[in-house]
This record gives C-alpha cells, sequence and structure tokens, in this order.
C-alpha cells in the first residue's frame, strides 16, 4: 500500500482501491486508526457552546466537551469523531435504518425492479428469517438483506445525478435533530438537513470511488455516521491522479467533510469484521438507559427488534450520509424533461462481491 501511495500517476486512487479490495489483503499497517492517534492525525477543536449537554443527551450523545474529535495533515475541513454516542443510543439509529426509514414514502433500490407491493414493510417480511438466521452463508438473503441504498428527503436521482423539488418527502425529524447538534459542534450551526442516503454494506459490498457534489451549496458540511461492523474509507484529493489516504472507521463514528474536504474523492473498498473479534462491537452490547430526558428523540428498542438488528450487524454495516442541499433562500433552477425519480445507481458507485461488480439495478 505504501509503494502504491508513493507511485501516484494515473488513476492512482484505484490501484489502492483495488489493494484493499481484495480479500486477502491483510497488511493493514498504513490504514490510520483514530482509536490509537499519530503521525498525521491531529487533536481538532470543537464549538463545544454551540451544543447544549441537554440537547446532546436528547440527541442520544455525550456532551461536546466529552467528544474527542481529530483532523488529517493535508485535509482541511475533514473532521473524525470517534463513537461520541452514550451507551445503548446507536441502536435506536440502527433500528430506525432497518424498520423505518426504508418505508414509504421515502425511496430505495427495490423500488427499481419489484412492485410496490413487495417493496411495503421490509421490516416484516424480513424479521423471522433474520432472527432464526444462521451462520451458513448458503442460506437466502432476507429481503431486507437485499437493500443498499434508501434516500431521504430531498431524493438523489442516481440517473440525473441531481436533486429536484419535484422529488421531496419529509426529512425524519429525529435524524434531523442528531445532524443539527453534530454540523453545530463542528462549528457549522444553522445547518439543515434536507437528504440523506443511507447506504447498506455487506462483507461484499464497497462503494465506489466518487464526489458528493451534487447539492447545491457546498458551503455546508457532509455528516456520515457509521453502525455495525467496521470498513476501510479511502479519503483522496481533487482528481483521481491523488493517491487517498486510508483509515479506519468503526461503529459509532462519525466524519465531517467540509470546506477544502467537501469535494474530495472518497470511497469505501473493503468491509472488515469489527477488530475485537466478537459478532458484534461492546458498544452496541450496551443498554439503553432507563431514563431518558425530557424530548430525547432516542426511543427504546424492543429486545424482539433488536435481536433481529443484532442479527443483520453480525455481517453488515450501516451508513448514513446527511446533506444540506440548498442554501438558504436558495431554490432549484427550473428544469425540463425529468420527473425526478430515483434512478439506479451510476457505474462506479456500488461494487458487490470480489470481483468488483457494480450493483446492478435489475437484480437483489
Amino acid at each position: 500500500a505504501a509503494a502504491l501511495t508513493r507511485e501516484g500517476g494515473e488513476d492512482a486512487f484505484r490501484r489502492l482501491f483495488r489493494f484493499y479490495r481484495q480479500r486477502d489483503a491483510s497488511d493493514l499497517r498504513g490504514v490510520v486508526d483514530f482509536s490509537a492517534p499519530g503521525g498525521q492525525v491531529f487533536r481538532s477543536q470543537l464549538s463545544i457552546s454551540s451544543v447544549s449537554d441537554q440537547d446532546a443527551y436528547r440527541a442520544g450523545l455525550q456532551p461536546v466537551s466529552q467528544w474527542k474529535a481529530y483532523g488529517l495533515s493535508g485535509y482541511p475541513g475533514f473532521i473524525f469523531i470517534p463513537n461520541p454516542f452514550l451507551p445503548g443510543c446507536q441502536r435506536h439509529w440502527v433500528k430506525q435504518c432497518l424498520k423505518l426509514y426504508p418505508e414509504k414514502p421515502n425511496v430505495c433500490n427495490l423500488d427499481l425492479h419489484m412492485a410496490p407491493e413487495k417493496t411495503t414493510d421490509l421490516w416484516g417480511q424480513s424479521k423471522e428469517q433474520l432472527r432464526r438466521k444462521g451462520s451458513s452463508k448458503r442460506e437466502p438473503r432476507s429481503i431486507l438483506e437485499k437493500l443498499r441504498w434508501v434516500t431521504l428527503g430531498y431524493h438523489y436521482n442516481w440517473d440525473t445525478k441531481k436533486y429536484s423539488a419535484n422529488h421531496h418527502t419529509p426529512f425524519p425529524s429525529d435524524l434531523a435533530f442528531l445532524s443539527e447538534q453534530v454540523a453545530a459542534a463542528c462549528g457549522f450551526r444553522g445547518f439543515q438537513a434536507q437528504a440523506g442516503i443511507l447506504n447498506y454494506y455487506h462483507f461484499d459490498s464497497s462503494l465506489g470511488i466518487h464526489v458528493d457534489e451534487s447539492e447545491l451549496d457546498h458551503s455546508r458540511p457532509l455528516l456520515s455516521f457509521s453502525f455495525g461492523q467496521s470498513s476501510i474509507f479511502l479519503l483522496g484529493g481533487l482528481k483521481r491522479e491523488e493517491a487517498p489516504t486510508a483509515m479506519f472507521m468503526h461503529s459509532g463514528d462519525i466524519m465531517v467533510m467540509s470546506g477544502f474536504s467537501r469535494l474530495l474523492y472518497h470511497a469505501v473498498p473493503r468491509v472488515l469484521p469489527n477488530p475485537e473479534g466478537t459478532a458484534l462491537p461492546s458498544c452496541l452490547n450496551q443498554a439503553l438507559s432507563s431514563d431518558l430526558p425530557v424530548g430525547s428523540v432516542i426511543e427504546h428498542s424492543s429486545d424482539e427488534d433488536w435481536q433481529v438488528c443484532a442479527k443483520y450487524l453480525q455481517s453488515s454495516r450501516i451508513n448514513m450520509t446527511i446533506r444540506q442541499v440548498l442554501a438558504e433562500g436558495q431554490k432549484f433552477p427550473e428544469e425540463s424533461g425529468t420527473n425526478g425519480k430515483g434512478q439506479a445507481p451510476s457505474e462506479d458507485r456500488y461494487h458487490e462481491n470480489s470481483k468488483a461488480k457494480r450493483h446492478k439495478p435489475n437484480t437483489v
């Protein structure tokens, strides 16, 4: 990996992507681990006074004064926050991503090639199968395990790579509140969560090399939340000729891409078992406090619901990326000839299996 990084040249990013994509790539010494910062990693300052302890608690977060935040040399505007969630609170977001957010009127990849009645209540169709699921790879996947992405708020159009005013549904209020607190803590008060893309990964999944540039306002940050198994994240430059930096992302970790880092190439070449060697990271085994603050957006998960979520996460990772699409008072330009509907992921967004084939919209 170090040699590939020094080599540079045309599409250096793709060479490193392929290196880390390999199932037998056991040399991970060059991957930045924020649990043991050093080298190009430095402590980053947060805006502690921008988020009250009460609002942090309501979002399921520790007081901002207790968070650790890091930056990377050469990547101004990039902030990495290792798991700032209160014990048990990650479970709420996992349950929402599996049970609530895939429901209509939100849009998911299954809508592209399945009848509407088949994509309602994915949770109800899958929970018993997931709960009984063993460790055999030959067992058929439940419909919930065939979920690849869900869009929220302004629904991203994978075909035109644009958002539009005529394809919008209400953004989840709990996720908006969480995003607003994290953005404020990072110096972005007034951030509005207007669009979300949820990605669902398994051990054979990856996310191709891309830039998130479709939002009309690039002055606001991109927020990324991860839950479940770990992954390697590659953060590159403004051109694909620039070799990326590899870093680990673990359950509960938050990344913020702003300023210069807002429009950098990035990718997820590989999902890894959590480094603790257990079926689930220990942070997901923590129970939620029975004494939630007034106005908390966090809800208690039933034992039955969490059993389903836990079984899903044993071989999976969920990522939520939240964006502000429009600046205050900004409107979408007038367009013609498009219905704004979400289409299939474009070339290079999704790779499914060890041969790095992209996820095709006509198969599940």
